[in-house]
C-alpha cells in the first residue's frame, strides 16, 4: 500500500527498519529487533504496532508452528485495531485492507502444518474480503498468494512456497 504519514511515529520506524534488515538477508538480527520492540510495546499496546510487528516477525520465524503463533497475534491485534489508529500513521490505512493478508499467511501456515481444514476455513475468510482491495500491486500481490495457497492446499502440499515467504 502507499503510504502517505500523517504522524511521525518512532515505533513504526524501528519495525521497518528491521524489516529492512530481514529483507537484506539478516533474518536473526532483524527478529531480535522486533523481539525486543515486541517486549517494549507488550501484549496488550498499542494495535497498530502490535499487529505490524507481529505480522513482520512471523515471517521471520525458523519453524511453522512459531510463525503461526506470530501471525494470530497479529490477527487478534488487527481485531484491537481502528481505522482511526491506522490513519495517525498513514491515512490510506484501513483495517479491512490488512485482513485478507493476515488470514492468507494463517491459511498457509495451517496448510503447511497439515491443518487442511483450518487452512480452508482461512482461506474462506480471505477470499470473502479480497474483494475489497484496490486493483494494484498490493492487491494483485494478495489474489496471487490466495491463489497459490489454494493450488498448494488441493495439491496436498505441506510445502513452503516460493511465492510466500
Amino acid at each position: 500500500m502507499k503510504q502517505a504519514r500523517t504522524m511521525p511515529d518512532e515505533t513504526m520506524a524501528s519495525i521497518g527498519a528491521a524489516v529492512e534488515l530481514g529483507r537484506s538477508g539478516q533474518r536473526a538480527q532483524a527478529r531480535d529487533a522486533l523481539t525486543v520492540l515486541w517486549e517494549q510495546i507488550g501484549a496488550t499496546g498499542d494495535a497498530l504496532h502490535r499487529c505490524t510487528l507481529a505480522h513482520y516477525l512471523a515471517d521471520l520465524q525458523d519453524t511453522t508452528r512459531a510463525e503461526l503463533e506470530w501471525d494470530e497475534r497479529a490477527l487478534a491485534a488487527a481485531g484491537d485495531l481502528t481505522d482511526e489508529r491506522a490513519q495517525r500513521y498513514d491515512d490510506a490505512w484501513q483495517v479491512r485492507l490488512l485482513l485478507p493478508s493476515l488470514h492468507l499467511n494463517l491459511a498457509d501456515d495451517h496448510r503447511r502444518l497439515g491443518n487442511p481444514a483450518r487452512a480452508r476455513e482461512h482461506l474462506a475468510q480471505a477470499r470473502s474480503l479480497v474483494t475489497q482491495l484496490p486493483d494494484d500491486q498490493y492487491g494483485g500481490m494478495i489474489r496471487s498468494g490466495l491463489e497459490h495457497v489454494s493450488e498448494a492446499l488441493a495439491a496436498g502440499s505441506t510445502q513452503r512456497l516460493d511465492s510466500h515467504p
